[in-house]
């Protein structure tokens, strides 16, 4: 595929020796995810039942690879809302978030919903998830997921994040903030992603991060946890972003595993 020439040259510069690596990769085959939803059914249940081959992913013990032919989206099983399908990376925040039975828990940036159900899930129906999407139309996903994997302990909000902080101050155990972005992780599976990159859209996604950022540290209960993530390369929207909120905030501190 022909990338953006203006990303292959940061990249390349980024990479050094690494580049031929990298450029390699958008060759390989895609991978492709579901997560079983513990909500409505046990993992070795699904497995008995479930009449596709699947092999686990190593960072999500509900997540699964399956061989693209399979089209488990076309399956009753999937509109019964035992599954969700999901990149396999995409089920990695969630998982960091640690969340626990109990835990009061916002995810700020919700749409459409992947990451908010499995935090549903990791809730068992105790606590609270507030799933938060700016977008008119995002939104209506977001809610349609929510519902069809059966979460009953969460409210789905249509704010920006700025409005939220004032109602919410210190409110969260848990914030996930899975940022509005630049993209450039999506360039293999939605190649028209490519036409819509460039440095400008890097630099006005950046700012606009550490904006929601700012406004979900106010959310944040002293002793939480508040997970960043992003689908880009970029070091502007990454460490850049990271690091600028970390000199605002000198309450935080960055911490590695669960």
């Amino acid at each position: 595929m022909e990338l953006p020439s203006g990303f292959s040259q940061k990249m390349k510069g980024l990479l050094g020796d690494e580049w031929s690596d990298f450029l390699e990769c958008y060759d390989q085959p895609k991978t492709f995810g579901l997560r079983v939803n513990t909500l409505k059914i046990s993992i070795d249940d699904f497995l008995s039942c479930i009449p596709f081959s699947l092999s686990p992913i190593l960072w999500a013990k509900d997540g699964f690879y399956y061989d693209e032919q399979v089209q488990p989206g076309k399956h009753p099983y999937h509109a019964a809302g035992l599954y969700y399908i999901q990149d396999p990376s995409a089920m990695a925040p969630a998982v960091l978030l640690d969340v626990k039975p109990g835990d009061r828990v916002l995810d700020l940036c919700a749409a459409p919903g992947g990451k908010s159900c499995q935090i549903g899930a990791a809730l068992k129906g105790q606590g609270l998830l507030v799933a938060n999407e700016a977008h008119p139309i995002r939104v209506a996903a977001l809610g349609e997921n929510i519902e069809r994997l059966g979460i009953k302990n969460a409210i789905i909000t249509q704010e920006q994040p700025k409005r939220l902080a004032k109602l919410f101050q210190n409110f969260f155990d848990k914030i996930l903030v899975d940022a509005p972005c630049s993209g450039e992780g999506m360039f293999r599976k939605n190649p028209a992603a490519c036409s819509e990159w460039s440095e400008d859209a890097v630099n006005y996604c950046s700012q606009r991060q550490q904006d929601i950022l700012c406004e979900a540290a106010a959310m944040l209960r002293p002793g939480g946890r508040l997970v960043y993530s992003t689908c880009t390369f970029s070091p502007e929207e990454n460490e850049g972003t990271i690091d600028d909120f970390l000199k605002k905030h000198d309450d935080f501190e960055v911490i590695t595993g669960n």
